[in-house]
């Protein structure tokens, strides 16, 4: 339109400036539309240009969305990367920890299944040793018990004949022997002193048991439930006393016939043991009784 403006104005310039040729007015005139015509080509090109220029605005205008969107996009990747990373690093630590932790209670499990073994180690030493001496004390206690058959046997042999008439009773169980004498065949009635007869089997039996080893003797006292008579009671208050002095008195004569006397030892039980009821003649006649026990040394009766 400005240019319009600008071809009017200069043809009015051109017309007042004096007459000119109809000629030259034409052809001023065809250049003018040529000039028209260039200047809407003009306008036609600049109207291209300026729509171009539009077009291209809103793709650089979209571009920078888009650019700015992926900007952001990139921005949260690269948070979720350094949050991962924190994560990782985290866990690492954390897995770190953990695995010393592990570590430390691996060693610490090695270090008491050491102890462990030490101890069993120690505990199947022991039993083997216990074992050991389980055997050696079963193989001593089978010698014990042939050691005590052997002197029953003796005794058996040296005595067959005060068994054969009761005045002596033999008794085995397992390595306890027991050899039960009658009061009568050592002692008068009321006296704790040895007859002649009771000293000629002391002999026989101090003769067996001096050999003996190993073994505890205990020489035992026994009473019926008879009191003490007036004339004896002076010298024996009870049976309690009676009974202590007869065993008393077969322990001094074994060791004057050769038998140890650090395992001998006497004991006195009245009639509180009886092996018989008292109330028949041939029942108090068993409980008046001198009862030499072998028990192994470390046992107590």
């Amino acid at each position: 339109m400005g240019r319009n403006v600008a071809l009017l104005m200069l043809v009015a310039v051109v017309m007042l400036s004096g007459c000119v040729a109809k000629s030259d007015f034409l052809a001023k005139v065809s250049e003018l539309d040529g000039v028209k015509k260039d200047l809407a080509s003009l306008d036609a090109k600049q109207k291209g240009t300026e729509k171009s220029l539009a077009d291209e605005k809103k793709k650089s205008d979209d571009l920078t969305a888009k650019v700015a969107d992926l900007e952001k996009q990139k921005a949260a990747l690269q948070q979720e990367n350094a949050n991962i990373k924190s994560t990782l690093e985290l866990s690492r630590s954390q897995l770190s920890k953990e695995v010393v932790a592990l570590k430390n209670k691996i060693d610490e499990n090695s270090a008491r299944i050491k102890v462990l073994e030490d101890e069993l180690a120690a505990k199947n030493t022991e039993i083997a040793q216990l074992k050991a001496q389980a055997d050696q004390l079963a193989q001593e206690k089978e010698r014990a018990i042939a050691s005590v058959k052997n002197t029953y046997d003796s005794l058996l042999t040296e005595l067959k004949q005060e068994i054969k008439e009761g005045e002596i009773q033999i008794t085995q169980l397992k390595d306890k022997l027991t050899v039960n004498m009658v009061d009568k065949i050592l002692f008068d009635s009321g006296s704790a002193v040895i007859k002649k007869n009771g000293e000629k089997v002391l002999d026989r039996v101090g003769e067996i048991l001096k050999g003996v080893t190993g073994r505890q003797i205990k020489v035992e006292g026994h009473t019926d439930n008879v009191p003490i008579s007036s004339r004896l009671a002076e010298r024996f208050p009870s049976n309690w006393e009676l009974s202590t002095a007869r065993a008393t008195m077969v322990v001094r004569y074994l060791q004057g016939r050769g038998v140890n006397p650090g395992v001998l030892s006497a004991e006195g039980y009245a009639e509180f043991r009886p092996v018989s009821p008292n109330d028949t003649d041939e029942g108090k006649a068993a409980n008046r009784r001198i009862e030499i026990v072998l028990i192994p040394q470390e046992v107590n009766k």
